[in-house]
């Protein structure tokens, strides 16, 4: 017999994950692949870590998925608007960095996307299916995916001009196929899929193992990108999926579909994502700044710590917020 603790549990996710009633839901009849993968996103629980990340750092993107007219699976995307500051015309999911009213990265995620693109939030017409492993964009932030299915195909999106230029779709499958979803030219000068090594902006270590660290062989990072089909509209153009979109996608279709992508998603001797997270939050001055004004302070740097206090003093550090209020969280183009 279950334990009262463990029939909680069950209680609560059975609350924030209400049972899919495809049938009688207003979507087209799933295919059998499409209906395995949104069961397995729907028992998908990621991996729980101790290490507390500061809220100010934080965002949750929403991948929202909808059923199409054959049965297969889409993500909403978007294009940001060209007036916007940082990453204009970039190719992205709805998203945004954490705010005060935000009980969690269902709440930032569902928030922007309803500020953005004019989702509703409402968790019956667009149900949770799972919150994914976060990452780390080259903004420094820590981006959480929200993955949510559309139930209701008659929900219309209201666009706030100001940050989103058009929204479209593409089939999740898509971002682990090194084909593309549609016709492409024999002699096609770009290929549907390629990607991009870079070196890691990720430190290896504490600021005085820098000069250390920049005689090693610089560690490397792999960037994906996926053509949308699009790039040939003229001034309707839409870029293709890169960076950080392109790789939530590609986790969150594995997860889903339940296989491997059909090409190497790492470089040779790459970190994985959760590798870099730790070492961006512990070493990064921007992160640990963050991190110290929250009075996050990790084993070992609580004289570092006391010194900062002394230049900054209390009235530079926020009253500590409950614990629990966000765990987790966007720069478009770069990790």
């Amino acid at each position: 017999m279950p334990s009262r603790k463990s029939q909680k549990r069950s209680d609560l996710l059975e609350f924030h994950r209400p049972q899919l009633k495809f049938e009688s839901a207003p979507i087209p009849p799933l295919k059998p692949e499409s209906r395995r993968c949104l069961h397995n996103l729907a028992q998908y629980d990621a991996p729980k870590h101790k290490l507390r990340l500061p809220r100010s750092r934080s965002a949750a993107v929403l991948v929202a998925l909808f059923v199409g007219r054959q049965g297969d699976l889409y993500v909403l995307l978007s294009q940001r608007s060209q007036h916007l500051r940082t990453f204009p015309g970039d190719t992205s999911l709805p998203g945004g960095k954490w705010d005060e009213g935000d009980r969690n990265v269902e709440d930032t995620a569902r928030r922007e996307a309803f500020e953005e693109i004019g989702l509703p939030i409402d968790k019956q017409r667009v149900p949770l299916l799972c919150v994914a492993e976060p990452f780390l964009a080259g903004g420094n932030l820590v981006v959480t995916p929200v993955v949510v299915l559309m139930l209701d195909n008659t929900i219309r999106p209201i666009l706030n001009e100001a940050e989103v230029a058009s929204l479209f779709s593409h089939p999740l499958a898509s971002f682990l196929s090194e084909e593309a979803p549609f016709p492409v030219a024999p002699d096609a000068a770009t290929a549907y899929h390629t990607h991009h090594d870079m070196r890691d902006w990720v430190p290896s270590g504490p600021p005085e193992c820098a000069e250390q660290n920049s005689t090693q062989p610089a560690r490397p990072f792999r960037m994906h990108r996926f053509l949308t089909g699009r790039e040939a509209s003229g001034s309707h153009s839409i870029k293709p999926v890169y960076g950080l979109t392109a790789a939530i996608l590609i986790r969150v279709a594995t997860i889903g579909y339940a296989r491997k992508p059909a090409f190497e998603l790492y470089a040779p001797g790459q970190w994985d994502m959760w590798r870099r997270i730790e070492h961006a939050v512990r070493w990064h001055p921007v992160f640990r700044e963050a991190r110290w004004r929250e009075r996050i302070v990790y084993p070992g740097e609580e004289e570092d710590f006391e010194e900062w206090r002394k230049v900054h003093g209390d009235s530079m550090l926020p009253r500590e917020k409950p614990r629990g209020l966000f765990k987790g969280l966007i720069a478009r183009s770069r990790l």
